[in-house]
């Protein structure tokens, strides 16, 4: 079967909303079946002070959110030390582009964490941050990925990608790592046998064009390296931030994407519904457009949440578990590369 083009991707947006959903669903039950995937995961956000300012962000101390704060390595340990009593099995650290705390402030944290909890997955560092401190300890890409592997990061989240159109990243995070330069970090990322996942912030200044654009492009590099296991649409949160989009993306539009992406990212494994920026019961419906994962329990969120979306505590297991099932599919908790841990 010829691959989905931009131009048959783009008119996909104006086909029936069923008969997309439909061909989606098809897509999502040849690679999963009814199985949603989940893992058990907690946030951690370290600091967030940033010297990068992004309009689209409000998570950030550099503008409109005076209340800055550095976590110590001590304040970290401690959140570790809770979630390994409780048998959670991924940390995910990530934070703003703070140039007081150092790269050793960040090697030494994941060190500590792996020497204390070798079975704990690290899932932290996105490209953005990497480039942000290559440039600031005048050191490659290279230097600073071996880094974070010889101290324990076992994989890469996907932040940072926004949109790949460069007029459109020039306008909402100029000064950010570039397109090209994140798409770099991650081939080699995956170069050195390591997965990543990959996100398109999606519902701000973009437009449908854009948006398969980003997928080609992940479609690209994924041919050359097979190192994405997951893309994860995730919709722009529109509060205290310096966008000033005045109307949220309608829910029509977010699933139609999913669906898009499902079929289009044809080598990508998993579509996640990120309940965190979609809300939860979208995130369920999401389920029949294509999407196998809704990320996990997730216990705190701090960067989402400041931009309005309603994720700051995270969820109960058990709620999380009932409401895949509920929705008609199969709850399975997988670890962070998607080895199935147990069916619900």
């Amino acid at each position: 079967m010829s691959r989905i083009s931009f131009d048959e991707a783009l008119k996909m947006y104006d086909m029936d909303f069923f008969d997309l959903a439909q061909m989606a669903d098809e897509k999502r039950q040849e690679l999963h079946g009814k199985k949603t995937y989940f893992n058990i995961n907690r946030h951690i956000n370290p600091t967030n002070v940033c010297k990068d300012v992004c309009k689209f962000c409000a998570y950030s101390a550099s503008r409109k959110n005076p209340n800055q704060y550095t976590m110590t390595h001590d304040e970290i340990m401690d959140i570790v030390k809770d979630i390994d009593s409780r048998g959670i099995k991924e940390v995910h650290i990530v934070s703003a582009h703070n140039p007081n705390t150092g790269l050793e402030w960040y090697l030494e944290v994941f060190k500590k964490i792996k020497t204390a909890y070798p079975h704990l997955h690290v899932k932290a560092l996105t490209a953005a941050e990497v480039h942000f401190l290559a440039e600031e300890y005048n050191k490659s890409y290279d230097e600073i990925l071996d880094l974070m592997v010889e101290n324990g990061v076992d994989s890469m989240p996907g932040g940072g990608a926004e949109i790949f159109d460069e007029k459109v990243r020039d306008y909402i995070c100029k000064g950010k790592v570039t397109s090209d330069q994140w798409l770099e970090i991650h081939k080699k990322w995956h170069q050195r046998g390591k997965k990543s996942n990959v996100t398109m912030l999606f519902g701000h200044v973009e437009n449908r064009e854009h948006r398969i654009d980003h997928m080609m492009r992940i479609r690209d590099l994924q041919d050359e390296t097979g190192g994405f296991n997951c893309f994860i649409p995730l919709v722009y949160q529109t509060e205290n931030n310096f966008l000033n989009v005045k109307k949220d993306i309608t829910a029509n539009e977010i699933l139609r994407t999913m669906a898009i992406s499902r079929l289009v990212l044809d080598n990508v494994p998993n579509l996640k519904a990120y309940w965190v920026t979609s809300t939860v019961n979208l995130a369920l419906i999401a389920q029949e457009f294509g999407a196998n994962d809704l990320d996990g329990t997730i216990e705190k969120e701090s960067i989402n949440s400041a931009a309005g979306a309603k994720s700051a505590n995270g969820m109960e297991l058990n709620e999380f578990v009932q409401l895949i099932k509920n929705s008609g599919f199969t709850p399975v908790e997988r670890d962070s590369i998607y080895n199935e841990i147990k069916v619900w």
